[in-house]
């Protein structure tokens, strides 16, 4: 395998079931669903400690408080209930959720993508979720023949990731620093800065954490998270008796209207504060590798949504009375006697909520770069049962360096909110339209029930990307920065890839044009066995040429290797290693496969088990020339290659790919060097025509 080869650095630890979360039955799932309350729906839980401080409301009544809870209520209702937990969280990619799932079920389901992905992910039409035996819909067809089109969805999947990572480092950061705001109201000696120092220590703590695992963490995050979502309802359900207990009038929709047209404009502004009421819906679904569908239900139906309607209702009802609070509405509403330990489970209720997405994040990095649209970084399998739950030690740290740069640069949660309204709507925009795809070209769902869900939805999130927009100036143009440099990372991967992969498919040697390279004269053959790594599935690497018309010679025994990853926990031993002649005497071509929770073959175990294969069934003869070739000694070849950018290559060309080569030399390889004798591996130069 040359270098350049696909795929995640993974390294698995320990793992005894190769079964991924599924539908179990009724208590393993309420079970899980409870572990899920710990890591899956931080943002939203928490959201009640940032969305009313985030508004600038001026002088507010009764009927402004009460159009706030109803357009809360509403946006909790359609877009959490309706289009995530009912239809979002079925539109699974073998049990991974997010943009670029969506994005990697529609290409194999239809051919929209640009660029192949690094492993058959199984034969289209597979999925349970689509109607067999039928060709691609008129929508389909159309996407499939357009270049365009298939480069907008391209886009848009690319665009949906950047944002979410974006989110990942916004949450973290507005979530541990407005539970950490409630200090300054008993103790009015701790100032802002303090308040961010201690933000700044709880976060690096949490990201230190982050390499135990999902699942060991959610342990201990589960009970804190049942704390506070029964705790903060049982205080709004007290706030409403005890101060306004006509406050659920406003669940009728005709409040949302009566507000705007007391407000107008001011009405529209607000909405950029309203719309941190869903925060993590989406990372709700990116975090579906970690837990299950069924589990994820049952949490939201049956605790976070009540409890966040109740907590809301409490709120309002307290602002209602007391409407000059609303820059600390949560916890001025709560009673003096529990203000502490509600400081308390705040707090740590905002390092579950930072978790959420930092989870969520490693989900999405580790499905872009098993698509190859992000460079290989190394992801580690941190669960026995389920292949999403990774860690990522690179992007872990990333991650907190610059969550503790934007608690550090903006310094309270006005700035911050602003930018996070823009990453929460973004990404539910680009979602919207993906499903909206799905529904059409996977599951086919009738057009009219389609084109409904589409218009339905843009229209409300469209409202709320107008109110967002206008905060680009006041912080949000944060999360924009972030994602164009993450889209410009992502783009210039996926050009040097694009490019290789073509330069290598018009290139590639058949095994006949192996033959007839090994029959010039000149070449010889020398003793020893030589495995050289290749990514081409049909054929043989460019590099091989390369290499055999300089150094005029090969091995006497050179085994064709490539290492092979697949979707399943586990590969059974027998299917392991396969092993067969290429045709020129002593050429073989190897697979070597391996699941997510596999340990690799390295070094002399790998020649061994290649070497036992490769004799299995050969007359004695050729196995004493074999071992013979072994005894010579082993060498293990794998390229090295880089583009050779001309004075006649564009400019968008020489920046792009420029470009990559530097992501390529800077990110890990992937091909293992452990167990290997630095004697015994070598790497072979070759440039590609640009």
């Amino acid at each position: 395998m040359d270098e350049e080869s696909n795929g995640p650095i993974d390294d698995h630890e320990s793992y005894c079931s190769p079964e991924k979360a599924r539908w179990g039955d009724g208590l393993k799932d309420w079970i899980l669903a409870y572990k899920t309350l710990g890591i899956v729906f931080g943002g939203l839980v928490t959201s009640p400690l940032y969305v009313y401080p985030s508004m600038n409301l001026k002088s507010p009544t009764t009927e402004d408080y009460m159009g706030i809870y109803s357009i809360i209520f509403w946006t909790l209702t359609l877009i959490g209930v309706v289009k995530y937990v009912c239809i979002a969280l079925k539109a699974d990619d073998h049990g991974e959720g997010g943009t670029f799932a969506l994005y990697s079920l529609l290409c194999r389901h239809a051919d929209v993508g640009i660029l192949p992905s690094r492993e058959d992910n199984g034969p289209r039409n597979s999925s349970n979720n689509l109607i067999t035996g039928k060709g691609p819909s008129k929508v389909g067809r159309f996407v499939e023949q357009s270049l365009i089109a298939r480069r907008i969805l391209l886009f848009l999947a690319i665009s949906g990731v950047c944002m979410l990572i974006g989110d990942g480092i916004l949450t973290p950061a507005i979530s541990v620093l407005s539970a950490m705001q409630g200090l300054r109201g008993p103790l009015p000696s701790v100032n802002k800065f303090a308040v961010e120092g201690i933000s700044a220590v709880v976060l690096v703590l949490l990201f230190m954490l982050q390499r135990y695992g999902t699942s060991r963490v959610s342990f201990l995050f589960s009970p804190i998270m049942a704390t506070w979502t029964i705790t903060t309802p049982i205080i709004g359900i007290y706030s409403v008796v005890h101060y306004e207990p006509s406050v659920f009038k406003a669940l009728s929709p005709h409040y949302v209207v009566r507000f705007f047209l007391a407000n107008g404009k001011n009405a529209w502004q607000l909405l950029s504060g309203t719309i941190l009421c869903i925060t993590g819906a989406e990372a709700m679904f990116a975090d579906l590798g970690h837990f299950n569908k069924r589990s994820i239900q049952i949490a939201f139906l049956f605790a976070i949504y009540p409890s966040l309607v109740l907590t809301y209702a409490g709120q309002t009802a307290y602002l209602i009375h007391h409407p000059g609070d609303h820059s600390d509405g949560f916890y001025k509403f709560v009673p003096a006697a529990f203000y502490w330990p509600m400081f308390a489970v705040a707090t740590l209720a905002a390092i579950v909520a930072s978790q959420s997405l930092i989870s969520a994040t490693f989900s999405v990095i580790k499905q872009s770069v098993a698509l190859d649209y992000f460079p290989r970084v190394k992801v580690v399998h941190t669960s026995p049962d389920n292949e999403g739950e990774v860690y990522s030690p690179e992007i872990n740290y990333i991650l907190m360096f610059l969550c503790v740069v934007i608690i550090l640069a903006f310094g309270d949660g006005q700035g911050i909110g602003n930018a996070f309204g823009v990453v929460v709507i973004m990404v539910m925009v680009i979602t919207t339209i993906l499903l909206t795809l799905v529904m059409v070209m996977v599951w086919r769902t009738p057009l009219p029930l389609a084109v409904l869900f589409l218009v339905a939805f843009s229209a409300l999130e469209g409202a709320y990307v107008s109110a967002v927009l206008i905060k680009i100036q006041e912080g949000g143009w944060v999360p924009f920065t972030i994602s164009i440099v993450l889209a410009f990372v992502m783009l210039g991967w996926y050009t040097g890839r694009k490019k290789k992969t073509q330069y290598e498919t018009r290139h590639k040697i058949t095994a006949g044009g192996l033959a007839l390279l090994l029959s010039e004269p000149h070449i010889q053959r020398v003793p020893g066995v030589c495995f050289f790594y290749s990514n081409i599935q049909d054929g043989l690497t460019p590099v091989l040429g390369h290499y055999i018309k300089n150094t005029r010679s090969l091995h006497e025994v050179t085994v064709f290797t490539t290492l092979r990853y697949s979707l399943v926990a586990k590969v059974a031993e027998s299917e392991r290693v396969t092993v067969r002649p290429l045709g020129p005497l002593g050429t073989f071509s190897c697979t070597v496969e391996f699941g997510y929770a596999d340990q690799g073959l390295e070094g002399e175990e790998l020649v061994a088990r290649v070497m036992g294969e490769l004799t299995l069934g050969l007359p004695p003869e050729e196995v004493s020339a074999i071992e013979a070739a072994r005894r010579a000694g082993v060498v293990h070849v794998r390229g090295k290659t880089r583009f050779d950018v001309g004075k006649g290559t564009g400019l968008y060309d020489r920046v792009m790919l420029g470009f990559y080569e530097f992501l390529h030399s800077n990110c890990r390889s992937a091909l293992p060097t452990k167990g290997i004798p630095l004697g015994e591996r070598m790497e072979v130069g070759m440039l590609y025509a640009a």
